[in-house]
């Protein structure tokens, strides 16, 4: 997949089949358009198109909001579009400027002169132009003058698979790992850098990598204790997988200040500070607590770590 951190950069094509959205989370939904795409693209001999943008268009029209957080990062969003064998990704700034478009000039000016759009498919609440004004029926009626079809996914093809973004976040922030991976197609995850910690971890007999997220926009799951599953490069394997524990919250038995996000990964014990981890969240398996010692919650820790195991081993 080619990769375009600007339209400009984008040179257009001949037979260029597109779609158009933020794709937060590329979930089950979007795996639908994306689907109908590639199967257009295919019989047309067309290549596949997918525009987006960043910072995401909300971030842009309501900058005083600082609770909108995000399923996937742009390097997540690319990587599991590329998965999907999209041709070109077009990530474009979303600005002031380009939000006050109008449908017309969005349609002019993007679609056909920078992109050379010759078939393109959206969803059926798609929008998009100044105000949110323009959809379907602009797109049809420029269609004959600027010689492109348009096709919308009806609504009830992509509420037969019952899931949105906002669906999936809620399941995120309310610790729901498993309706979280069922809506995605793949298990909701975080990347981050690990970074040194005070080392408790390692004193309770439970040593733990902790995540430094880099990106602030990115969506953490609720506080508490998960199952999962961690990707990394190994020095002795390329990649390799390890199953875990991860721990998010204020760690209140020492009475924290900061939001913490930890991971004890079992049967493993090479240094990989500094280096870049993946962290699959599977399963949920208790809230944050409070214990009355350092005792109590080393003992706490043997009873989620069996129960880890137990849910890491059964069969898929």
């Amino acid at each position: 997949m080619k990769i375009y951190n600007h339209i400009d950069e984008f040179k257009q094509i001949h037979n260029a089949v597109v779609t158009i959205g933020t794709f937060d989370g590329v979930h089950i939904g979007h795996q639908k358009i994306i689907s109908r795409l590639q199967e257009v693209a295919n019989k047309s001999g067309g290549e596949t198109v997918i525009l987006t943008f960043f910072p995401h268009p909300r971030m842009i029209l309501h900058p005083d909001d600082l609770n909108i957080k995000l399923i996937s990062t742009m390097d997540e969003k690319a990587e599991k579009l590329s998965a999907l064998g999209i041709d070109h990704l077009i990530i474009t700034p979303f600005t002031r400027d380009f939000s006050n478009l109008s449908p017309q000039e969005y349609i002019k000016e993007i679609l056909v002169e920078k992109i050379g759009t010759r078939h393109i498919i959206i969803g059926y609440d798609h929008r998009f132009g100044k105000d949110r004004k323009g959809g379907l029926k602009e797109l049809q009626s420029f269609a004959s003058d600027f010689g492109f079809d348009v096709e919308e996914i009806p609504e009830q093809d992509i509420n037969d698979v019952a899931v949105s973004s906002t669906k999936i976040r809620n399941a995120i922030l309310s610790g729901d790992a498993k309706t979280a991976s069922e809506f995605l197609g793949y298990a909701f995850q975080l990347n981050g850098k690990v970074i040194k910690g005070d080392q408790l971890g390692r004193v309770l007999g439970f040593p733990t990598a902790n995540l430094f997220i880099e990106e602030n926009y990115k969506l953490i799951p609720s506080d508490g204790i998960y199952a999962v599953s961690i990707e990394f490069n190994s020095e002795e394997t390329n990649p390799k997988t390890a199953m875990g524990m991860a721990y998010i919250g204020h760690r209140p038995t020492i009475n924290g200040m900061s939001r913490n996000i930890e991971v004890n990964i079992f049967d493993f014990d090479e240094d990989i500070y500094g280096r870049t981890i993946r962290v699959n969240f599977l399963d949920y398996l208790r809230g944050d607590e409070k214990f009355n010692s350092l005792e109590d919650l080393r003992k706490q820790l043997t009873k989620d770590e069996k129960a880890a195991r137990k849910i890491l081993l059964r069969p898929k």
